[in-house]
């Protein structure tokens, strides 16, 4: 069994709505909140050969990135600590302090403990004064499929292309990205952590729409054989970059967003998700029980 499979079986406990975005969502009169938390443990998450700092930004940064895929700006991190040696906290803290700096969130504490294996866990909110969060669960037939950046760039890093270390170790969370997209009329949105494919699964099951995408427009790396960037792009995860969908006519909207974007396809009424005309295997990064 693997992670979103385990969600089925809280669905019916907690609601479609609780167990179907990337944060939780409460609405105040003055603005919209929005919360998320991840666990990282050493042995599943953080690669042999990363600082500790390293481990402190990723951590961080996960979240973040959660909270830039509901178009919101992150502004307290607390991050939860379990220790497997007590030499490693600054450094931990260190990196994660660094990243919270980077986005404009403050490093609000969080708690301490003694653990066989270090794991970490970052809850983060964000907020928005001028709008609605944007779901998964939006994309409409005939919206634009849309990536920012450039997709497999992590896993060649993983596998010991070090041009591509600092990917893996140091993901850029797509904030401002995720703003402009929310402000020109994005109508779903998630990050790609867990790798494209699984990402258009998740957004079609929560809208109800098709898809059809070309691999040729899918954005990839320079100095990696088309054909591993692709598998890594699609399937590999690690990315940190947003996946989105609005209406072509909003599209030119983006002319000033910080990071590239790239239209790779079409969200339809027909079920299924088709990259080149072909069914798009459902795979990504999963944790499996």
């Amino acid at each position: 069994m693997d992670d979103r499979s385990l969600l089925d079986i809280i669905r019916p406990l907690c609601g479609e709505e609780t167990c179907s975005d990337d944060c939780a969502v409460f609405s105040l009169p003055c603005a919209t909140l929005v919360t998320s938390t991840d666990m990282l443990h050493e042995s599943s998450d953080f690669p042999p050969g990363m600082t500790d700092w390293q481990i402190g930004w990723m951590s961080v940064a996960v979240t973040i990135s959660d909270i830039a895929a509901m178009g919101a700006e992150p502004k307290q991190i607390v991050i939860a600590i379990g220790l497997d040696d007590e030499n490693r906290l600054e450094r931990i803290v260190k990196g994660a302090h660094a990243c919270c700096r980077k986005y404009g969130a403050v490093y609000a504490g969080g708690d301490l403990d003694a653990h066989n294996e270090l794991t970490i866990v970052s809850t983060g909110t964000g907020v928005i004064l001028d709008g609605e969060p944007v779901r998964r669960r939006g994309a409409m037939p005939g919206d634009l499929i849309c990536v920012t950046g450039r997709l497999g760039r992590a896993i060649p890093g993983l596998t010991g292309d070090r041009r591509f270390w600092n990917d893996l170790c140091e993901p850029q969370p797509r904030v401002s990205e995720g703003i402009a997209a929310r402000l020109a009329g994005a109508t779903a949105m998630m990050d790609i952590s867990d790798g494209l494919a699984i990402s258009l699964y998740d957004i079609a099951r929560e809208s109800g729409v098709g898809m059809d995408i070309s691999g040729d427009l899918i954005p990839l790396p320079e100095g990696v054989e088309r054909e591993l960037a692709l598998d890594a792009a699609l399937y590999g995860g690690g990315d940190f970059e947003l996946l989105f969908f609005m209406p072509e006519v909003n599209f030119e909207k983006l002319e000033d967003i910080e990071s590239p974007v790239t239209s790779i396809g079409r969200a339809g009424s027909i079920p299924g998700i088709r990259m080149d005309g072909n069914i798009l295997p459902k795979k990504g990064y999963l944790h499996h029980w």
